[in-house]
């Protein structure tokens, strides 16, 4: 739906401007705009309507003399209404299933090589949330002995990730004790999510029966249940995955010491951008915040671009974070290829 703020005439005006902008990085001026469009109006024409423009909230002064620049108001516009998002080139696609297919398959591997890529084809910085793992499924587990007086659990999930923890046991415990009790709690655990195994721990296992030594391992499971599988991340901030801050630092937009330390912030703590990532996982298609529409969860003048992926019964996100003067077609396109891709490589 075409915003009722705008004419035919400012539409295309407003995304000359905007085009230049990307690709400058400098306010546009309407000579600057007459030069590189054919928008078969006269400079005084562009001039009048930019003025028109920026009294609608589109367009703004950087400073007295310069051109003008679009404001959120305007990239929201741009990309609800106006631009054209064109597919991968084959080149493309294939240098990304290349990049992220080269590794493991844990999920862990393979989001750190996708915000990698992501972060390189489009110069942005590259972005990923691993999923929720309370709502994993496990797959099975084994008991592992470490020491006499310490086990390893280590649990593989579908989709491939893999949580190992430690427990301590009162003395020495048979083979074949341990043998049993890890049978019983794959017969009576596997399939299920790691939430549903911490509600239901002690009625899943209280009626099992083992020889002496199993018992008193198995007991272990019925008194240390909730906190031997409470293996969601402690903070959501460490599911999230960067590509290379550096490739943002580079950019004009983060000339000022104040924008760079607020840069280097959000990277180093990351919690109010895994809350604004983890509210997207359950947006469908490609989600778009732009600008202000963050709030205070990150710095001014910064766009978001992701796409959820799938694994099973969870998901996460994956994209992009770079000014608001991003290349959208682009960025777009190449993030919804990638998150098929992690898609398919998770399946």
């Amino acid at each position: 739906m075409q915003s009722p703020e705008l004419t035919e005439r400012e539409r295309q005006i407003l995304e000359a401007v905007i085009r230049s902008y990307v690709e400058t990085a400098e306010p546009a001026g309407s000579r600057t705009i007459s030069r590189r469009f054919v928008l078969g109006v006269s400079p005084a024409t562009i001039r009048n309507t930019m003025s028109d423009l920026e009294e609608k909230g589109f367009l703004f002064h950087p400073h007295t003399s310069a051109g003008r620049i679009p404001t959120d108001k305007a990239y929201r516009v741009y990309v609800d209404e106006l631009l054209r998002v064109q597919p991968l080139e084959r080149v493309e696609r294939f240098q990304l299933a290349q990049e992220i297919s080269a590794g493991g398959f844990a999920i862990e591997s393979i989001l750190r090589r996708a915000a990698q890529s992501l972060g390189v084809l489009t110069q942005e910085l590259g972005v990923a949330l691993g999923p929720r793992m309370e709502q994993a499924v496990l797959e099975k587990l084994e008991l592992v002995r470490l020491t006499t007086e310490k086990l390893i659990l280590v649990l593989t999930l579908r989709g491939g990730a893999v949580r190992t923890i430690f427990i301590e046991v009162p003395g020495e415990i048979a083979d074949e004790a341990l043998l049993e009790v890890q049978v019983v709690l794959n017969e009576r655990l596997a399939g299920l999510s790691l939430l549903e195994i911490r509600q239901s721990l002690g009625t899943r296992l209280r009626d099992a029966t083992t020889a002496t030594g199993a018992k008193e391992l198995l007991n272990i499971f019925l008194q240390e249940g909730d906190a031997l599988f409470d293996v969601p991340v402690v903070d959501d901030s460490e599911a999230v995955v960067l590509g290379q801050a550096s490739l943002l630092a580079e950019k004009p937009e983060f000339a000022s010491g104040e924008q760079m330390r607020r840069l280097i912030e959000m990277t180093e703590t990351r919690a109010e951008l895994a809350t604004l990532l983890r509210n997207r996982s359950s947006a469908t298609g490609v989600s778009i915040s732009i600008g202000s529409e963050h709030g205070s969860a990150l710095p001014g003048g910064l766009t978001v671009v992701t796409a959820e992926y799938h694994t099973g019964s969870l998901s996460g996100v994956i994209g992009v974070i770079g000014p608001t003067r991003m290349s959208y077609e682009k960025v777009i396109a190449l993030v919804t290829h990638t998150s098929s891709l992690v898609t398919e490589l998770l399946a």
